[in-house]
């Protein structure tokens, strides 16, 4: 018998934290943060990171668990997740993940495989060469020779995917395009209920401004600040956050503090329209409009709970 995995899900802003709260007392769960940012320690505003008073006694993984100096990516992401797991389930209580980095959330559920062997770093480093000594547009011309449809739909800019693409080929023999086709396909190991909370999108652009808003009110640059004295660098993985960066700036000269809140507060729009792409890729979901319940956390719990499979 699978054991059950709920997923409450959504673009930044939509109340996820505070539904998944609720959820967890009522259906006896445990959360899993499926967020790239609330995992470091001292980044709590721009993060949005859920407080001790808002989190109501409810056990919270994945959050306040690194250092800003250590890397965090959806391979070690899967590994502590899959920690937690065990963990709430040796409780005798139901996981529940919740965030909106929508490939953690998948890595999670379709159990994607993240092995990485000697071989997969000979074609790294083969594949690094070929860039570093031709550039990035042959390295896109060599993605179209052996798989066009990944070429057509991965961007000559986006290196990261297009060496990944490489790199699998040489692996494997098979195109990543065919893979990740099989992936999507793949039957999770849980008995998962996903959500996505959603909203008009006007209202959603609102409460973010709103959100961005607030945290500068509380500190949001004198956080930023801090984290600066304590020798962290801008070009730290955890600092490419949103909110993030552009206070640097800011600290650096490099804009106004007008100016950083003005991008911060676009970028996190444009995030969230890539939010929302994403989760409608996925297959067997439920989407939950949480303005046709007026925001009521009780009434969309009902509602998740009549939904559940």
């Amino acid at each position: 018998m699978k054991r059950k995995l709920v997923i409450i899900a959504g673009p930044t802003a939509s109340g996820k934290t505070a539904v998944s709260i609720e959820m967890a007392k009522r259906i006896n769960g445990e959360i899993i943060s499926a967020d790239s940012m609330q995992i470091y320690k001292y980044m709590d505003i721009g993060s949005a990171k859920v407080t001790e008073v808002e989190k109501q006694g409810i056990t919270h993984y994945l959050v306040d668990e690194l250092e800003p100096s250590e890397r965090f990516s959806v391979t070690k992401f899967q590994s502590m997740a899959k920690d937690a797991m065990e963990k709430i389930y040796s409780k005798g209580k139901i996981p529940i993940i919740v965030g909106g980095t929508g490939f953690y959330i998948q890595s999670i559920v379709k159990d994607i495989d993240f092995s990485i062997t000697d071989e997969e770093e000979k074609a790294r480093a083969s594949v690094e060469k070929f860039y570093l000594d031709e550039g990035k547009e042959a390295l896109h011309l060599w993605l179209m020779s052996i798989d066009e449809r990944a070429g057509q739909k991965i961007h000559a800019n986006n290196l990261k995917r297009v060496k990944r693409a490489i790199e699998y080929y040489l692996l494997t023999g098979e195109k990543i395009s065919d893979h990740n086709d099989s992936e999507k396909d793949k039957e999770s190991p849980y008995d998962v209920s996903y959500f996505v909370l959603t909203m008009e999108r006007e209202l959603l652009y609102h409460r973010i401004n709103k959100r961005v808003d607030a945290m500068m009110d509380t500190g949001l640059v004198q956080e930023v600040e801090k984290l600066k004295e304590m020798g962290y660098k801008k070009e730290m993985t955890a600092m490419q956050g949103l909110g993030y960066k552009e206070i640097f700036d800011y600290l650096d000269s490099a804009s106004t503090l007008s100016e950083a809140e003005y991008i911060i507060k676009r970028d996190t729009r444009h995030f969230a329209k890539r939010q929302l792409t994403w989760f409608r890729r996925e297959k067997k979901i439920k989407w939950l409009h949480v303005d046709h319940f007026g925001f009521d956390i009780n009434k969309i719990c009902d509602e998740i709970i009549k939904n559940m499979n």
